[in-house]
């Protein structure tokens, strides 16, 4: 299944009529985003979701927001509980978590279990979008490259100075705003966990310190924020 969007001049139609038959209504993409986190990952994603949505009131993409305080295998297995119990099917199931102190055992097997799951289902794809140490990584990586493995408490006072540089204030996690102040900032951060996954090639997730899949993600959503 591809991650590719509908194409740029059917995008934020909701109504197709072909040949005066009638209208009928665009499906849209649905999205379920799973978070290990309970404050941080799904503020930054509910951003991503209203920046997505709001430009003109038409819901372009359906993005259902998890946070459950989970980790690893057991937030893979809270994933496809919740697709279970869909009233609508996902397309797209992207499971973000961080390596913080977990075994790199678990850590790494939530790929395979992605790559299982999606091809168990045949019509929805598992993402695991992982961060080593934290999604903090993916934050800094707006304002500069970044490829020291520090602990994930040391990313916290470098954004704050970030931040406070372009007149933002500190960092804390529980921001809900985190998703629009760094958005001018985007394109940077991709280049640069684009670099750090070539720094990164060979390894696995529990080896890429640092290292962060958020990237491929928001890759996916850049048609619809670029409209």
């Amino acid at each position: 299944m591809s991650l590719k969007p509908d194409k740029k001049s059917d995008k934020g139609k909701r109504w197709i009529s072909p040949r005066n038959e009638g209208k009928r209504k665009i499906k849209i993409p649905y999205h379920l985003v799973v978070t290990e986190g309970t404050k941080t990952e799904p503020n930054y994603f509910r951003g991503l979701r209203t920046a997505i949505n709001n430009n003109d009131g038409l819901e372009k993409v359906h993005i259902e927001i998890s946070g459950e305080g989970m980790n690893t295998v057991s937030l893979m297995e809270m994933a496809k509980q919740l697709a279970r119990n869909a009233g609508n099917p996902y397309q797209h199931i992207w499971i973000v978590y961080d390596k913080d102190d977990f075994p790199a055992e678990n850590f790494n097997s939530v790929v395979d279990l992605c790559k299982a799951a999606t091809e168990e289902s045949g019509e929805t794809e598992y993402h695991a979008i992982w961060s080593n140490q934290c999604v903090e990584l993916w934050f800094l990586l707006h304002f500069s490259y970044f490829h020291s493995d520090i602990s994930r408490n040391d990313y916290y006072p470098k954004l704050s100075h970030h931040l406070k540089k372009i007149g933002c204030g500190s960092y804390s996690k529980n921001r809900e705003d985190i998703f629009s102040v760094l958005r001018p900032n985007l394109p940077d951060a991709i280049k640069n966990a684009d670099r750090l996954e070539i720094d990164n090639a060979g390894k696995t997730p529990a080896l890429s310190a640092p290292g962060t899949q958020l990237h491929i993600m928001l890759k996916s959503f850049l048609p619809y924020l670029d409209e």
